[in-house]
């Protein structure tokens, strides 16, 4: 997703003189055309996350569209006060891009892992959380973000081209559509991929409809609730059980009397074994594997 963001972000900046890109030293051998693009609107703040954030608050306040650039776990967790107080309070168009979302960082360990960041920012006021699952998501997700104007998160990883004809409905796209349903996968970003892996197994062709959540929080169209009433349900995300995708869902679902007949929900576990990995091993610890993944859907359905 890194490239389709740097393109995105030198298209926009050359049609938007007011956007300015602010990366806590990174970017090297990844941004140089956004360098080529801004010019003096490419700003290196350092490895000094608070300070970039303070700096990006008051750029906007200055009528500027400013983009933080990091490490999804430096973008958030160290600035969080930063964000908060001096932008989503005052609702300014600061927006953080945090790369490596979920345990994309692999063997670097917990300290370059972000799998608590969307419930830190998803519950702050005025603020909207974009989680692609797919890499051609990027490019309209920061049209929609630089066009909305306000407090934002966009969660990069790794991800394929979207599967054709998926329609959006409110935060969710429809990415895999059966005529004869017997339950529903939901699940948030790259992780999807697994998902798609696992329904490749004959016994489970045909028998799900797939949605990604691109957005937190969550927005949850009526007809959708109703659709899902009543079916089996396994939402998939790359971040804790509290404060994420299943966590936001569930409390919409049952407080709009549409419950699934059942409900399983596959989150980040942490460090079971308290061992570092790649970003599959992880998911394995995790139970986030198609294997996995495959095992739970077979027990919806049989």
């Amino acid at each position: 997703m890194r490239n389709e963001f740097a393109a995105a972000i030198e298209r926009i900046g050359r049609e938007d003189d007011k956007v300015v890109f602010l990366t806590g030293d990174l970017g090297y051998n990844a941004l140089e055309n956004v360098v080529g693009a801004l010019g003096p609107r490419f700003i290196n703040a350092g490895v000094a996350e608070q300070n970039m954030v303070g700096m990006a608050a008051g750029l906007a306040y200055r009528g500027y569209k400013v983009f933080c650039y990091s490490i999804a776990p430096f973008a958030v967790y160290r600035c969080l006060e930063q964000f908060r107080n001096d932008v989503c309070l005052h609702s300014m168009p600061v927006f953080i891009v945090g790369n490596g979302g979920g345990y994309g960082y692999g063997i670097m360990g917990s300290t370059h892992h972000a799998i608590e960041d969307l419930a830190c920012l998803s519950g702050l006021q005025n603020v909207k959380t974009y989680i692609p699952a797919f890499a051609d998501e990027v490019s309209p997700m920061l049209d929609q973000i630089v066009a909305e104007a306000g407090p934002a998160y966009l969660r990069l990883g790794v991800g394929g081209k979207t599967p054709d004809e998926s329609p959006i409905a409110g935060t969710f796209k429809h990415i895999v559509r059966s005529d004869d349903a017997k339950g529903t996968i939901i699940s948030l970003g790259p992780v999807t991929a697994n998902v798609m892996t696992a329904l490749q197994d004959e016994s489970l062709a045909g028998r799900f409809d797939v949605f990604t959540a691109m957005n937190l929080p969550l927005d949850l169209p009526a007809d959708l609730a109703e659709q899902w009433a009543g079916k089996p349900m396994l939402v998939v995300e790359e971040h804790v059980a509290t404060g994420g995708l299943g966590q936001q869902l569930s409390t919409q679902l049952l407080s709009s009397g549409n419950a699934p007949a059942r409900f399983i929900s596959l989150t980040a576990q942490g460090y079971p074994n308290g061992l570092y990995g790649d970003q599959k091993y992880h998911q394995q610890q995790s139970g986030l594997d198609p294997a996995n993944i495959a095992r739970q859907l077979q027990s919806l359905v049989n």
